[in-house]
């Protein structure tokens, strides 16, 4: 008891110092409300998306596309909900996906140059500086219709399939995110994001990137979604991850990464609007993806489990280790009648003024995890940002519990195992960690893994939260060290 005493001491003094500091982690307005949380397919607010709308929406979303409508020539899924859809549409999945490049001689990243169709005569096509290699292709193939039977794709001969060079050596695995509240994540302002770094300690700043949002001629936005935080509309999301992930270009993105064995026409005009190219989009199901995400809830949390007192005592201690700096729990959204994305979107009520719980900041940081990939275009030089490069988004926690892989690579499978990878920026917060993973402290550490396995991505009473800590701890949940636990006890 002596030495649970003196274990406690360290944790419950840091929190007595950090009081002061944890109205920063909680980034939220007076009179804001909750947002809607929910596994579950129905829209956020009917008078925003009517549930009619968001189920054809949700349709689109998990409509597979095939060679017909345009799918590939190179892709990586043949519709949105293959790679999103745990536990319910619009999750995260297990899917990964795969990019390389290499460092130059003075130390910058090139993303990948790579060679298709060659070999045996064949005449090579290059695909350059994209660090996206996709895993799948249409060719060789062969389709015949499944009515008339008829051949309605026939490329026997060309070799469409990527493969990673040898001399790209910088290579990565990017897990699929969570898509679930992004409406949300949206509608919060720049302004906001923008001062979170103020309150962080130095050392530990996160980065803002300011990236293009296309629907609204390319006006500069900070970006919040994706691994590098790359995008910072659902529209130009979408845009983005028809082409690359499917090979569908639309009205945003009208080229193809290749056209061998490409059939469809890319110079298509939209359906809606003649004087628009929609490419293999004609429909616009870009808008419908958007407006699918922007009416989805956001990730709930297990509200029995959270309302134990194990999980509330293990809050605090969560807390105390310093986790939220980065992984901020609570975040409060731009009023309604609020022009973001450069003008082309209006939050509406539905979005505006509600407080969401997502345990990230979504800024870069540099915690010891950074995959190499230099990603955003420095909008001053119009060349890659390679002070990112070995920076990544801080995860979002809310919904971590419907995933089994961890961290952007998805290498860990315990979150005792994704903490303890944390260094660099966070060394002060896993050394924290450490110190409580004795056995005297497994106690107090299992009330507080108990806490994450409750609240992650979901409203939270008390101090803001940070998504380090949370997976971090959550690894005492397991029988194995479960075991240890009763007999500390």
């Amino acid at each position: 008891m002596i030495k649970l005493l003196r274990v406690l001491v360290f944790p419950l003094l840091f929190v007595a110092i950090a009081v002061p500091i944890w109205t920063s982690r909680i980034v939220e307005g007076q009179s804001a409300s909750e947002a809607p949380t929910g596994f579950d397919t129905l829209t956020n607010d009917p008078t925003f998306v009517s549930q009619a709308t968001h189920d054809d929406d949700r349709g689109t979303f998990e409509e597979r596309d095939d060679v017909v409508k345009g799918l590939g020539p190179v892709y990586n899924a043949q519709s949105c909900a293959e790679c999103h859809q745990n536990p319910v549409t619009g999750g995260i999945s297990q899917i990964s996906e795969l990019r390389a490049g290499h460092n130059d001689g003075s130390g910058n990243f090139v993303p990948a140059t790579l060679t298709i169709n060659d070999g045996g005569g064949l005449t090579g096509v290059t695909i350059a500086n994209r660090s996206l290699i996709n895993q799948r292709a249409t060719c060789p193939g062969v389709v015949t219709d499944l009515v008339t039977h008829a051949v309605i794709y026939n490329h026997p001969n060309e070799q469409a399939q990527e493969r990673v060079p040898g001399a790209e050596t910088v290579r990565t695995r990017r897990m699929t995110t969570n898509l679930l509240g992004l409406g949300f994540v949206e509608s919060i302002s720049n302004t906001t994001l923008q001062n979170i770094p103020n309150g962080q300690p130095s050392g530990m700043k996160g980065q803002v990137t300011f990236v293009p949002v296309a629907e609204a001629n390319n006006a500069l936005r900070i970006g919040r979604f994706g691994w590098k935080s790359q995008d910072a509309s659902l529209l130009t999301f979408s845009s983005g991850a028809y082409l690359n992930e499917m090979g569908i270009t639309n009205r945003f993105n009208t080229a193809e990464v290749t056209t061998l064995c490409d059939d469809v026409s890319d110079t298509t005009r939209c359906n809606n609007n003649s004087n628009v190219v929609c490419g293999e989009d004609p429909d616009n199901d870009i808008d419908a993806f958007a407006r699918f995400m922007r009416a989805t809830k956001a990730p709930s949390r297990d509200a029995r489990l959270a309302a134990t007192a194990s999980a509330q005592a293990g809050a605090s201690l969560f807390h105390s280790i310093g986790c939220d700096i980065c992984h901020i729990a609570t975040l409060t959204t731009a009023p309604a009648g609020t022009l973001i994305n450069g003008g082309a979107f209006t939050v509406p009520a539905a979005l505006g003024n509600k407080n969401i719980h997502p345990y990230s900041d979504f800024l870069l940081h540099d915690v010891g995890t950074g995959d190499g990939i230099a990603q955003v275009i420095d909008p001053n030089t119009g060349q890659l940002d390679q002070t990112m490069k070995n920076k990544m988004r801080t995860a979002p926690l809310w919904g971590v519990r419907t995933r089994n892989e961890l961290m952007h690579d998805g290498e860990n499978y315990t979150r005792n195992e994704a903490i303890l990878r944390h260094a660099n920026e966070a060394n002060g917060v896993i050394n924290s960690y450490r110190n409580l993973s004795t056995n005297d402290a497994k106690e107090p550490v299992d009330r507080f893994s108990e806490f994450l396995v409750t609240r992650l991505g979901t409203p939270w009473v008390g101090p803001a939260l940070n998504s380090a800590g949370l997976t971090y701890l959550h690894c005492f949940a397991e029988p194995r060290l479960r075991l240890h636990i009763r007999k500390a006890r």
